[in-house]
């Protein structure tokens, strides 16, 4: 009887496996080990963006061993998802499924195809989930989704399926510092949608260079919020929405949208909550006063 539920549902396994295959290919944008990626739309493949090592020559192993070339629409290492256009062929686009659903220790699969065009499994559960999260590099993920499975090398880029053959997300180890996540399908969606239309993702910036410094006590009484420390500018960029906003060279920032500004991790999460085009409230100490100030957050310009 047990051998017979084993059996059944090693057979479902494999039936999800062979719902979703048919959706994933190889992505050959580096040395020695390629890749994968999922056919997302027509003519649209996602892959982790770490794994794009040349945005020329580019090729993607289809499912029926065809290869075609491949065309960087885009790239954003915040959430770790580089576009490719193909150029010809049309695989299986993937039936998608709602992470939202997901629970811990549900029994999944993440996929991937080999430098050969074979395609490989790695089995394990959900190992963690929560709620929106920011990478290291200031993306939004709509979910945080943690694995508990292999990620073999090559298989970042793949999809993670249910037991269904429904697709959940993007996987990657480029995120977690080295751990396996998925990056899930809204964060994606609205990732591709960005990254067809510019080419990047806008997220706004300051301008400055800054060092966390210790604010001397006879001045924080001149400070409601009565800071401990705050951020001496050391370097403004021209054109940037500090400049503009009046910061010059030796302020020190206590403040920014009301918040206390101790060092720069606590700037990096203001910047990845804020959009282009916000404008925040900054409270700066100069020549031994406060100065306020409101700085309009523009889009950092393309180098």
């Amino acid at each position: 009887m047990a051998a017979s539920a084993i059996a059944k549902y090693s057979d479902e396994l494999a039936a999800a496996a062979a719902q979703a295959g048919p959706s994933v290919v190889t992505v050959y944008a580096r040395r020695r080990i390629p890749s994968s990626g999922i056919y997302w739309r027509d003519g649209v493949v996602v892959t982790a963006e770490h794994t794009i090592r040349r945005e020329d020559e580019i090729k993607v192993a289809l499912p029926d061993g065809k290869r075609v070339a491949g065309q960087l629409a885009g790239r954003d290492p915040g959430t770790d998802l580089a576009v490719l256009k193909l150029e010809s062929g049309k695989p299986q686009v993937p039936q998608f499924g709602d992470p939202a659903h997901l629970k811990l220790a549900n029994f999944v699969l993440a996929l991937g195809r080999t430098r050969s065009g074979n395609l490989v499994a790695s089995a394990g559960i959900i190992g963690g989930i929560g709620g929106e999260w920011r990478t290291w590099r200031g993306g939004r993920i709509d979910q945080s989704i943690r694995l508990d499975l292999e990620l073999y090398p090559g298989f970042s880029g793949g999809p993670l399926v249910n037991v269904e053959g429904k697709v959940l997300g993007v996987n990657t180890n480029g995120l977690g510092r080295g751990r396996a996540v998925t990056i899930p399908v809204a964060t994606v969606n609205r990732t591709v949608d960005e990254l067809l239309a510019k080419g990047y993702i806008a997220r706004p910036y300051l301008g400055v260079a800054m060092q966390p410094v210790a604010v001397p006590e006879n001045l924080r009484a001149k400070l409601k919020s009565a800071p401990s420390g705050g951020l001496m500018v050391l370097h403004v960029e021209a054109g940037s929405p500090a400049e503009k906003a009046g910061i010059v060279l030796g302020d020190t920032i206590v403040e920014l949208a009301g918040k206390l500004a101790l060092d720069t991790e606590n700037v990096r999460e203001l910047l990845g909550s804020a959009k282009v085009g916000d404008s925040i409230s900054a409270t700066v100490l100069r020549a031994g006063e406060p100065v306020e100030l409101s700085i309009k957050l523009s889009e950092r310009p393309a180098r």
